[in-house]
């Protein structure tokens, strides 16, 4: 998912990521937790449990980061869908 032009609204900042077997779900500064299929993220989809752990926030809480697999997660890419 490529990065939105706009900003992101008050409390659209991710804190926690987490998965099941068939999504990803990012939980909100402002508490909302939304999710996404991982169809969507072939690299995660693929990924093992250790690689999905191994995360960090980028731009404040803007998107997440995984390194090793070199893919980001923009919040409000996530939001806009």
């Amino acid at each position: 998912m490529t990065a939105s032009s706009t900003k992101p609204k008050p409390g659209a900042f991710a804190k926690d990521v987490a998965f099941d077997n068939d999504m990803i779900h990012v939980t909100l500064a402002d508490g909302r937790r939304i999710g996404a299929p991982l169809e969507w993220f072939p690299k995660l989809r693929k990924a093992g449990e250790a690689e999905r752990k191994n995360w960090r926030l980028v731009g404040k809480g803007m998107g997440v980061h995984w390194d090793a697999l070199n893919e980001d997660v923009w919040v409000a890419a996530l939001l806009e869908n």
